[in-house]
C-alpha cells in the first residue's frame, strides 16, 4: 500500500521516529552523565508534549489558510469545557450494552491500579492499603459520569513522573486536575490544528511500551511454563476475538491452574541427613576439626534438588515422616492422605494377618487372596508404629481435612492392629493447632512430653518468675517448683546443667504447651520424642 500513502503517512511516521529518537538520546545521555539522570528523565517524559507542540505549529503554518481543505487531516473543532455535565441517565438499554464489558473493565481497573500502587510503594518505601485504593477508584468512577468521564484508574506514566518529581501527597492530583480544567476551557482553539496522524503516532508510541519484549517472554518460560502458555492463550484470544474474551481466558486459566495446584498438591516422605558446617569444600585432613552438626530433613526421593549422591537416612522401623507442601484443605485432603497411606502400606506389613476374621466379613473389593496367611505377607517389613506430620507448610485447615485425618488415623490403627502415635511438627497457626486438638490429636491419656524445647528467660525476682511461668497453665505445668525451674547460667556454660534453689538469674521455659506432647517445635524434636516414646532411644542419648 506504499503507492497509496499520502502526506498523512509522512507526518505520522516522522513524528513516531522523532519520539523514539528523543527517548533513545535521553536514555543514552542519562547513562553517559549519571549526575544529570533526573534532568534527562524529565526531558524524555516531555517528549510527547514537545512533538505535539512542534507538529501542531507546523500544522498551523501549513493549514491556517486551508480550513475547508487542509493539506493533511487535522482534529478540527474541539468543544470547549464540560459538554455533558449532568446527572447520568441509566436505563435498561444502556445496561444491556455495557453489561458484557463491566467484568473485564473492573478486572483491568483493579489490577492496574493495585499493581501501580504496590510497585511504587516498594520503590519509595511505603505500604499501601488496598481497601483505600479500591475506595478511591470507586469514588472516582461514581462522580466521573456526572462530568461525562469514562472509567478511570491509576496511570503508569503520570505516577512515574510524579514519583521522579518528588511528589509526596495527593495534593498533586488537585493541581493536575486544575491544569486539565484550564486546558479544556482555554486551549480548544489550539487543538484545532492537531494532526490526526500525529495522534496516531503518539498512541502507537505509548502502546508499543506495553508489548512484552522477547527477553520478558523468555523469562516467563523460565519462571513458569504453565503461565507462559496462559499468556499466549490470552494474547491469541485477544487478537482473534476481543480483549474482553482474552481477559476472561487468562483469568479462567489462571484460576484453573491455581485450583489444580492446590487439589493435586502432593506431600513427601522425608529422611534425615546429618550435616556439618565447614569453612571450605577442600578435602578434610586429620587436623581439621569437625564443625557444628545438625539434622536436616529432605525428601527420600531427593525431589527438592538435594545432591543425588547424598542418601537420606530412614527413620527407625515403623516410623514415617510425611511433609505437607501446601495448605491442608478440602480440595487436596484426600489426595494428600491417599499418597501417604499408599506409601505406608508399601513399606510396612499389617499388624494382623487376617483382619476380617471369618470369610463372611471380608469386603467385596478386597483384592485377596481369600484365605490370607503369613506366606502372603512380606514378614520382613516392620509394623507401623508412629506417623510424624510436618505442618511447616500448612497455613490453614478446614473441617473436611481434619475429619479426613481422623478417618485415616482409624484406618491405620486397624491396619497396625494397635494405636499408632501421631506427632505434629511446625504447627504455626493457633487455629490449626486448635482444629487438630478438636479432632483428638496432640495429646494422649498415657503419654507425657518426653522432650522439652526450652528457651532461656531472664528472671530477677519472684514477680518476674511468676509472670514468666504462670501466664498459661499448660506452660507452667512443666515445672513443679521455682527450684526445679531455675537453672544456673554458669553451669550451663560448662555443659552440666544443675538445679539451683537460690539462683533466679536465668530460667528456662518450654516453647510449646506441655499439655499437648504430640505437638513439637520442629522435626528433630518430633523424631526424638517418638523414639523415646517407643523405647527406641534412651533419654538424652
Amino acid at each position: 500500500y506504499i503507492k497509496h500513502c499520502n502526506i498523512n503517512a509522512a507526518v505520522g511516521l516522522t513524528a513516531l521516529f522523532l519520539l523514539y529518537v528523543i527517548r533513545w538520546v535521553c536514555g543514552y545521555a542519562a547513562r553517559r552523565w549519571p549526575s544529570r539522570e533526573k534532568l534527562f528523565f524529565f526531558l524524555s517524559t516531555l517528549r510527547t508534549a514537545f512533538v505535539i507542540l512542534l507538529y501542531t505549529l507546523i500544522s498551523y503554518l501549513v493549514n491556517r489558510h486551508h480550513h475547508d481543505k487542509p493539506k493533511f487531516s487535522i482534529l478540527g473543532v474541539v468543544p470547549r469545557g464540560f459538554q455533558h455535565m449532568q446527572v447520568p441517565v441509566v436505563n435498561s438499554n444502556i445496561l444491556s450494552e455495557v453489561a458484557g464489558k463491566i467484568p473485564s473493565a473492573i478486572i483491568v481497573l483493579v489490577i492496574e491500579h493495585i499493581s501501580i500502587s504496590k510497585s511504587f510503594g516498594r520503590v519509595n518505601n511505603y505500604t499501601i492499603n488496598p481497601n483505600q485504593e479500591l475506595i478511591a477508584i470507586g469514588i472516582t468512577n461514581i462522580f466521573g459520569p456526572f462530568f461525562g468521564a469514562y472509567p478511570a484508574t491509576g496511570s503508569f506514566s503520570r505516577t512515574a513522573i510524579k514519583s521522579k518529581a518528588g511528589v509526596r501527597t495527593p495534593l498533586a492530583g488537585v493541581i493536575t486536575a486544575a491544569i486539565v480544567v484550564i486546558a479544556i476551557y482555554a486551549l480548544p482553539p489550539v487543538f484545532y490544528y492537531i494532526s490526526n496522524a500525529l495522534l496516531a503516532a503518539v498512541i502507537i508510541h505509548a502502546v508499543g511500551d506495553l508489548i512484552s519484549t522477547p527477553t520478558a517472554i523468555k523469562k516467563f518460560w523460565k519462571v513458569s511454563p504453565f503461565e507462559f502458555f496462559i499468556f499466549w492463550a490470552g494474547v491469541i484470544v485477544s487478537v482473534f476475538s476481543s480483549i474482553d474474551n482474552g481477559i476472561y481466558t487468562s483469568v479462567a486459566a489462571s484460576a484453573a491452574l491455581l485450583l489444580f495446584r492446590i487439589a493435586k498438591a502432593q506431600g513427601k516422605f522425608v529422611g534425615t541427613i546429618r550435616v556439618y558446617d565447614r569453612p571450605t569444600l577442600r578435602r578434610a585432613s586429620q587436623q581439621d576439626k569437625p564443625g557444628n552438626s545438625r539434622s536436616v530433613f529432605v525428601p527420600l526421593d531427593l525431589s527438592d534438588g538435594t545432591n543425588p549422591s547424598v542418601k537420606p537416612q530412614l527413620p527407625a522401623d515403623g516410623i514415617f515422616i510425611y511433609r505437607f507442601n501446601e495448605g491442608y484443605l478440602y480440595p487436596n485432603a484426600v489426595h494428600f492422605t491417599e499418597h501417604m497411606v499408599a506409601g505406608i502400606f508399601k513399606r510396612t506389613r499389617p499388624g494382623i494377618v487376617n483382619p476380617y476374621g471369618s470369610l463372611g466379613n471380608r469386603p467385596w473389593n478386597d483384592p485377596g487372596p481369600r484365605h490370607k496367611s503369613e506366606s502372603d505377607i512380606d514378614m520382613s517389613l516392620p509394623i507401623l508404629r508412629a506417623v510424624i506430620l510436618d505442618f511447616t507448610g500448612v497455613s490453614n485447615v478446614d473441617i473436611t481435612s481434619i475429619q479426613n485425618l481422623v478417618d485415616v488415623r482409624r484406618q491405620l490403627d486397624r491396619y497396625a492392629n494397635d494405636t499408632v502415635s501421631w506427632h505434629f511438627a511446625g504447627v504455626k497457626s493457633p487455629w490449626t493447632r486448635r482444629a487438630l486438638i478438636a479432632g483428638g490429636f496432640g495429646s494422649s491419656d498415657s503419654v507425657t512430653r518426653t522432650v522439652f524445647s526450652v528457651a532461656n528467660v531472664g528472671v530477677t525476682n519472684d514477680k518476674d518468675f511468676a509472670s514468666a511461668t504462670h501466664n498459661d497453665a499448660g506452660f507452667a505445668s512443666a515445672y513443679h517448683s521455682q527450684e526445679e525451674f531455675a537453672v544456673d547460667s554458669r553451669s550451663q556454660e560448662k555443659g552440666k546443667p544443675e538445679i539451683m534453689a537460690n539462683s533466679l538469674d536465668t530460667a528456662v521455659i518450654p516453647i510449646l504447651s506441655v499439655n499437648h506432647p504430640y505437638f513439637h517445635v520442629d522435626l528433630d524434636e518430633a523424631l526424638k520424642a517418638t523414639e523415646l516414646e517407643l523405647g527406641l532411644k534412651k533419654p538424652f542419648e
